[in-house]
């Protein structure tokens, strides 16, 4: 393996000719700070940075992110081309900073506009570039004396960036063909020099930045290989903010870098001290720390949203309140170096310095639903700012789990008998010598290009798949790993998706799991959107494989985007059950009301009898008695639940024990022959006697 990749070393090339004092028409409003003027005051003109201005800016702000995140092992020489080349910087390591950098570009100041034009080119800067690309840096020397008897492996490769104004595209292939022929005149020279090292690769950037409202004469061009040792590409940019946009893509592609903003970062207003708003910044750092997203899948879930018209992408993070406790320790997998993207804003500077004054910031995966998932912790050791990565997964330092049992993890709904056949179709055995692939490919790396088929998307535990616990989706998922489809395999994978839209428009249920959710689990749309999704998925990671692959996503797509009105009926139907959702939590307490009540009464109407029935004494001076109230019959009382709505269970009880208890015995022969269920006692005195049962207000005795 050779040592020292292309981007260990950069050479800018920025042309200093007259024709980049041409101003940018980017105008720059200088009164937008005066909050109120006074009458008679003009107002400050708004000012256009020129060409050379937007091109030391745009070099500037890349050199500094990558100074940030790779202090030693990434060298940058910076050369201003005219009449001559000005080499500002060497590969020395103390030459390496903004300050110097800076400081030696403030001495040449800007483009002189009455210098002779013919004079200048860019080829001398360009020239010098490679040159310098042949001498040795503190690092390839360090490696090349430890290495004595392996010194050949230790490479010299390089990069070259060249902001200029070029003319046209011929011009561009005049720069190419120069940039050739010196690179192979200086690998001559160095090949007889124990000081110089020959160059094995250079990739030349060429950004041709031209004025805001002209037409560019100058087209793009993707990464071409000139020659075995030069590639090169053409960025045509329009100065000012499109230029530092291009820069900022060109540093995260050259170095391997990813974007994080964290959003929800609270602070304090300036103009409201008692106030405090929510602001984003956003944090560039290498690729590596959203490896994690990037193994699991859940690049989506973590808030992927792209910027700039489509031409970077940022993944999203969410800022949780920190502790104040900064010695807890966190099972970390890695720490990466960030640098801000707007280093001079003012939630930049806040997040930073509040970061350096030794307080950790603790960041969180943006979820609708289910408990937080806490992943990438801020944090600074020894005034550098570092993103931590945290183990949200199973750690490996747990016992691993114990599948039967789920002893020593909380994993339990492993896919055992889907590995087991994936391990039954994967097993190896041994090959005859005269069995010929007609691809020539070795049977293991056959083998090996299968299990990479068949791992594409491979989800372990049951829980976190739908689709692989669907029977209707196996014949699909089974074909669809195949390194070609056939006619009959494709007419089956498409028949598989519309016996899937069958289902939906039938509402047929899905093996959703609702581990760790409470309710119901999600509604039956929200389960074919994320059956949708999977299938998407999976298909998408095969579909790159043969035309056929490519049809059987094409299928599901077409299939996915339902026309209006079945959207219409969708959407009805979701009003419908939430609106049978509410009706039914409303019945509920209006049940619970009812029941209540219906038991107070029944309650009271008890107590009042057993409170008239002692009001009676037998006494001489006693009123006569009251008259008692006659006891409805079964029959009259109307449980209210039959007309107002479900009966409670009390009800249900007491009907039933009435029932049961009129059954055991003769019915009263008062309530019998009762008139209007009024019933007269004593009549047997009356007739007897002849006379009133009372008389002077007694009882007669």
């Amino acid at each position: 393996m050779k040592l020292f990749g292309v981007p260990h070393k950069t050479v800018f090339v920025v042309d200093h000719c007259p024709y980049m004092a041409e101003s940018s028409r980017q105008q720059v409003e200088c009164d937008v700070l005066t909050k109120s003027r006074a009458q008679g005051v003009i107002p400050l003109a708004p000012v256009s940075k020129s060409l050379w201005t937007c091109a030391v800016e745009c070099s500037m702000e890349y050199c500094r992110i990558l100074y940030d995140i790779y202090p030693k092992d990434k060298v940058v020489n910076y050369i201003v081309s005219d009449s001559e080349f000005h080499i500002l910087n060497s590969w020395k390591q103390e030459d390496q900073s903004t300050h110097e950098l800076m400081s030696a570009l403030a001495a040449v100041g800007p483009p002189n506009p009455r210098e002779d034009p013919e004079c200048c080119s860019i080829l001398h800067g360009l020239v010098a570039a490679v040159e310098s690309l042949c001498k040795i840096t503190e690092l390839q020397h360090e490696r090349r004396t430890a290495m004595m008897d392996t010194a050949e492996r230790v490479a010299n490769r390089g990069r070259i960036i060249c902001l200029t104004n070029a003319k046209s595209d011929t011009h561009v292939r005049m720069l190419e063909d120069c940039i050739q022929e010196t690179i192979l005149d200086q690998n001559k020279l160095a090949a007889g020099s124990d000081r110089l090292m020959a160059i094995q690769q250079c990739d030349l950037v060429l950004v041709h930045i031209y004025p805001q409202g002209e037409d560019t004469l100058v087209s793009d061009r993707l990464k071409k290989e000139i020659s075995p040792l030069l590639t090169s590409e053409v960025h045509s940019v329009r100065a000012g903010r499109h230029l530092a946009t291009k820069l900022n893509i060109l540093v995260q592609q050259h170095f391997d870098l990813a974007s994080t903003t964290i959003t929800n970062i609270p602070m304090k207003e300036e103009q409201h001290a008692n106030t405090s708003a929510n602001y984003d910044v956003e944090l560039l750092h290498h690729r590596d720390a959203h490896l994690e997203f990037f193994k699991s899948g859940d690049l989506h879930m973590a808030g992927t949203s792209t910027r700039e018209n489509g031409l970077k992408e940022t993944v999203t993070l969410k800022w949780c309140t920190p502790r104040t406790n900064s010695v807890e320790l966190h099972y970390c997998t890695g720490a990466y170096r960030i640098s801000p993207t707007d280093v001079n804003s003012r939630p930049s500077s806040c997040l930073t310095n509040f970061l350096l004054n030794g307080r950790s910031v603790l960041l969180e995966q943006p979820r609708k639903s289910g408990s937080k998932v806490i992943s990438h912790m801020l944090s600074s050791h020894g005034g550098e700012i570092f993103l931590h990565v945290l183990n949200s997964n199973r750690s490996t330092l747990e016992d691993p789990p114990s599948i039967s049992e789920g002893c020593g993890g909380r994993v339990t709904d492993y896919r055992i008998t889907d590995f087991g056949e994936f391990m039954r179709e994967n097993r190896l055995t041994p090959v005859s010598e005269s069995s010929h692939d007609p691809s020539g490919k070795l049977p293991a790396e056959r083998a090996k290009a299968q299990l990479e088929r068949h791992t594409r998307y491979w989800p372990m535990i049951i829980s976190q798949t739908t689709i692989f616990n669907m029977q209707a989706v196996v014949p699909l998922a089974n074909l669809i790993v195949k390194e070609t489809l056939t006619e009959e395999d494709l007419l089956t994978c498409q028949k598989t998706v519309y016996n899937l839209v069958d289902m939906e428009r039938k509402n047929d249920p899905l093996p959703i799991s609702t581990v760790g959710s409470r309710g119901k689990g999600p509604k039956r749309d929200e389960q074919y959107r994320i059956m949708w999704n999977e299938l998407e998925t999976l298909v998408k990671t095969h579909a790159g494989a043969t035309d056929r692959h490519q049809r059987v996503l094409d299928c599901i797509i077409a299939c996915r985007s339902k026309p209006p009105e079945e959207e219409e009926r969708k959407k009805r139907g979701r009003k419908r059950e939430e609106k049978e959702d509410r009706t039914e939590k409303n019945g509920s307490k209006d049940t619970d009301e009812k029941s209540w009540q219906d038991s107070e009464r029944l309650k009271g109407l008890l107590d009042k009898e057993d409170q008239e029935s002692e009001v009676i004494k037998d006494s001489p001076d006693s009123p006569e008695p009251l008259n008692k109230k006659p006891r409805l019959s079964t029959e009259e009382i109307q449980p209210p639940e039959r007309a107002k709505g479900p009966v409670s269970l009390l009800t249900m009880w007491s009907n039933r024990i009435t029932t049961a208890n009129s059954r055991k015995h003769q019915e009263f022969v008062g309530r019998v022959s009762s008139v209007n269920n009024k019933f007269e006692l004593y009549q047997h005195l009356k007739d007897e006697n002849g006379m009133d049962v009372h008389e002077n207000g007694k009882a007669s005795r």
